[in-house]
């Protein structure tokens, strides 16, 4: 008697269990009840992050609104005219005034792009009111300024220094510690936080990868501050109106067994087949990525790539976390 009692509870605990498990997966995969599963790698991927190094943060490069003042610069070296490139521990010889031995000055470059084609649509206008590029190239010591023309050494060197190249007075930068990596969530709708575009990237690189350095046209007249976190976003029209990937939407065949092919943004393209029309604005948008702030002007953010599940793009959007 005892063992059939036992066996009618255990039969009561599993109906219930499954009744339970049932009902949850039916209301998980129901459309708009807003359920979501954040525990699988699709939807909600682990974080793999990058730590910022000093070099990361020293040599990243920033975009400025205005030209930098430039009547102190580098003029040459010990071994000038033989040498015109300068690194890590040359001895180099600077033009202009204001100079104490002792005074770190970090050497910039402002850039030119020698690739006039833009990146994608509007780059050229959003550069324009976010700022002038301008690489970092290290950090120099001033040792001697008894004679006309002052001497220092090169300290730190992210890239060789030229004749020519900008002083700027040095300042110790925050340095930038990542909090606990968890998961991102790919698809989160759009928020009301701050949100920009990669406008630009250190090396002039448009396509870019973990360590990358990117110039985001949204500072600190927005809020933005060191150690911020960007989401990399990318809206599925960006790729329409790519001259490249759009490409792929003139396909005419997807699948040759398929009776009614739908056809892709038609507007566009022809509607080249019989069966449903698909738009790409009906896409969910996903983020590519992740980035941390390592410095900021009022127009604009350097920021680097801490974690990317495909390439990040120029033009891509920058959403603040």
């Amino acid at each position: 008697m005892k063992k059939t009692g036992w066996l009618l509870a255990l039969l009561a605990l599993t109906s219930g269990a499954l009744t339970t498990s049932l009902s949850a997966q039916s209301d998980s995969a129901a459309v708009g009840t807003g359920v979501i599963e954040t525990e699988n790698s699709v939807t909600f991927p682990l974080e793999r992050m990058r730590q910022p190094t000093y070099a990361d943060e020293y040599c990243a490069g920033f975009l400025n609104k205005d030209v930098l003042p430039n009547a102190n610069y580098v003029i040459g070296a010990l071994d000038s005219p033989n040498t015109s490139k300068f690194v890590l521990g040359d001895a180099v010889y600077l033009a202009g005034t204001g100079y104490a031995t002792g005074q770190q000055f970090t050497v910039v470059r402002e850039l030119s792009n020698a690739n006039e084609d833009p990146a994608f649509t509007g780059q050229d206008k959003l550069l324009k009111a976010t700022g002038h590029p301008y690489a970092e190239l290290g950090r120099i010591k001033v040792l001697d300024t008894r004679g006309h023309t002052p001497v220092a050494q090169v300290e730190y060197s992210c890239e060789p220094m030229v004749p020519g190249d900008t002083l700027i007075p040095f300042v110790e930068k925050a340095h930038v510690t990542l909090r606990e990596a968890g998961r991102l969530d790919r698809f989160l709708p759009a928020n009301s936080k701050t949100t920009g575009r990669l406008v630009l990237a250190r090396d002039f690189d448009t396509f870019l990868g973990m360590g990358a350095k990117v110039y985001v046209n949204v500072g600190s007249n927005q809020g933005v501050k060191v150690g911020d976190y960007f989401r990399a976003v990318r809206p599925y029209w960006l790729d329409r109106d790519d001259e490249v990937d759009s490409i792929s939407l003139e396909a005419r065949v997807v699948e040759d067994t398929q009776k009614n092919p739908p056809s892709l943004e038609p507007v566009l393209f022809g509607k080249n087949g019989k069966g449903p029309v698909i738009h790409m604005a009906d896409y969910p948008r996903r983020a590519v990525g992740e980035m941390v702030v390592l410095s900021v002007t009022p127009t604009s953010s350097t920021a680097m790539v801490i974690f990317a599940l495909e390439d990040l793009h120029l033009g891509d959007f920058a959403e603040m976390e």
